[in-house]
Parts: C-alpha cells; structure tokens; sequence
C-alpha cells in the first residue's frame, strides 16, 4: 500500500494560482501511476491530472489543459500540481491518487487508482 498526504490547499481569487503537493510514502515503486482528482459538492470525482510514475507521461483532463502542470520529484517522493488562472468551476475538494496495477482505459478514470490521500480543499472566488 501507499500512504498520501495532501497540502497547499487554500482560499484564492480568480486568477490566481495554487500548487498542491502530494508526500507518498510506503510502496511506493510499485505504482504505475500518480494523479490529481477533484471532488465538488454534488458531482463526482473526476480526474484533473494524471504521470506515468516511469518515463512521465503526463495526461490532462480537458478543463485544465494549458492551466495545470502535473509533476514529480522521486527523490522526495512527492507530487505536485501547479494550477494557474484559477477558475471558480475550480473549487472542489483535491485528493492524490496512486494506481498500484497497470489498468486499460482512461488515464484519468477515478476507479484505475487504489490509494488515496484525504484531501486538500481548494477554494476560488470571483
């Protein structure tokens, strides 16, 4: 299993800019992939961002693309994402994901992913 940890959530204007980090810990050579969810009030999980663990293919939800920058430092064992120009349809709880099987379909499909962290909220005001 893999342990994570969010932070670096927060209350930001539109237009701004956040970057959320991910401390992984635990088996952590044994995932395939790393990304970045996002829960609001009401809808379900969707993915925002998505690395191959080897090699660092990157793969981003559509709403995102040009916004968010998803990145790794092994030797830290943490993952980012770098989110700019935030937009209010940007408010949702953010959790970090590790996906310990190599599964087909969507890279950014919630169910491909087996651990979890607890979340960071992040908040955008107009």
């Amino acid at each position: 299993q893999v342990q994570l940890v969010e932070s670096g959530g927060g209350s930001v204007q539109a237009g701004g800019s956040l970057r959320l980090s991910c401390a992984a810990s635990g088996s952590i050579g044994g995932t395939y992939f790393m990304g970045w969810f996002r829960q609001a009030p009401g809808k379900e999980r969707e993915g925002v961002a998505v690395i191959a663990t080897a090699g660092g293919r990157t793969y981003y939800a559509d709403s995102v693309k040009g916004r968010a920058t998803i990145s790794q430092d092994n030797g830290k064992n943490t993952l980012y994402l770098q989110m700019n120009t935030l937009k209010p349809d940007d408010t949702a709880m953010y959790y970090c994901a590790a996906a310990l099987r190599y599964s087909i379909g969507s890279r950014l499909d919630p169910s491909n992913f087996d651990s979890w962290g607890q979340g960071t909220q992040v908040t955008v005001s107009s």
